[in-house]
């Protein structure tokens, strides 16, 4: 096959478009991937409207790829045709700046972003560097395991890496993309997990995904009553109002932390007492790295964790976008190549 299908967007701001394009060649420590699936996150309107810095166009988006290694590169290592691979966010790093040199390179200085650096997921294949790769697992079906590269590792690496541990106290902020695998996350963790969302009707809900408390903050004074429970190791808010985040900081419990993973523009309102006599904190979580997402797959998989999500074929990403964009989605979007 020496041509592909792509959902592209010339300019920023622009519409959708479906072309052709030469199948791309990779490169010295590239591999090329056969996309069987891609998430849309709300993150790829970054794309779409031209908000990250220095992206250029035409630009096709898309970091929660999962799929086949067709062909691979010079100088690349454990990887072959026919391995089953997956990219995040996480796109690949310099492995020269100072955090790359610590080890850190989820904030490497020129860290790259699938569909934003890049090319993504929103095509029938791309291209990829080796170190964004993770494994995926044979028990994960390719459009579940695609918004665990995201909205999963997100969630559970942003729980484990801020002192959630069994028996804690854990409240989930928000239950939609990100907070759905959140709360699963955090019971199956074993945590007491607390889920706090707009409404009774939700009530059930978060039950089932293994809340044992729910909080309705339409209702409930959120810091009141996560106090009543003897106050929040952690609080995940995966919300993108930062209204509600101040709201619920006064029911973190001593050393409770506030880890923020939904964007907000406005800022969070924090009472210096509040954070100094309890020492809390608030902090925020970048995603991770590919060992990371492997780390998620392989717990999602023993733990039984998967994402809801509404498919929609490559050719309609436009309509797909648009429904993840609505936030009426339940609860991830997932395009499919049929490949």
């Amino acid at each position: 096959m020496t041509r592909m299908r792509v959902a592209q967007v010339a300019k920023a701001g622009g519409p959708f478009e479906i072309v052709e394009r030469d199948v791309p060649q990779p490169k010295a420590r590239q591999v090329r991937i056969k996309v069987q699936a891609c998430g849309i996150c709300h993150s790829d309107a970054f794309t779409k409207f031209g908000a990250y810095p220095g992206i250029q166009f035409p630009r096709v988006p898309g970091h929660e790829v999962v799929g086949v290694v067709d062909a691979v590169g010079a100088e690349v290592v454990g990887w072959k045709a026919g391995s089953r691979v997956g990219v995040g966010w996480h796109g690949g790093h310099c492995g020269q700046c100072a955090s790359c040199r610590r080890g850190d390179f989820v904030t490497c200085a020129k860290g790259q972003i699938p569909g934003i650096s890049y090319d993504g997921g929103y095509a029938e294949y791309m291209i990829a560097p080796v170190e964004a790769l993770a494994s995926i697992p044979a028990e994960l079906d390719a459009a579940d395991a695609a918004p665990l590269l995201c909205a999963g590792i997100t969630t559970f690496n942003s729980l484990r890496g801020n002192g959630a541990r069994p028996g804690d106290l854990v409240a989930i902020l928000g239950i939609g993309g990100l907070g759905h695998l959140g709360v699963q996350f955090a019971a199956k963790m074993g945590c007491n997990a607390v889920a706090i969302a707009r409404g009774a009707d939700k009530r059930a809900f978060a039950l089932e995904l293994g809340a044992r408390h729910y909080i309705d903050s339409t209702t409930q004074d959120v810091a009141a009553e996560l106090t009543k429970l003897g106050g929040a190791k952690v609080i995940l808010a995966t919300v993108t109002d930062a209204k509600s985040m101040s709201a619920a900081v006064g029911g973190l419990g001593i050393d409770g932390k506030l880890v923020v993973v939904g964007v907000s523009a406005e800022p969070i309102e924090v009472s210096p007492l509040a954070l100094i006599s309890g020492r809390r904190s608030v902090t925020g979580w970048p995603s991770g790295t590919a060992s990371d997402s492997e780390d998620t797959l392989a717990f999602s998989v023993l733990a039984g964790i998967r994402p809801m999500i509404e498919t929609y074929p490559l050719e309609r990403a436009a309509e797909a976008f648009e429904r993840m964009m609505s936030g009426q989605a339940r609860f991830r979007v997932v395009l499919t190549t049929g490949q």
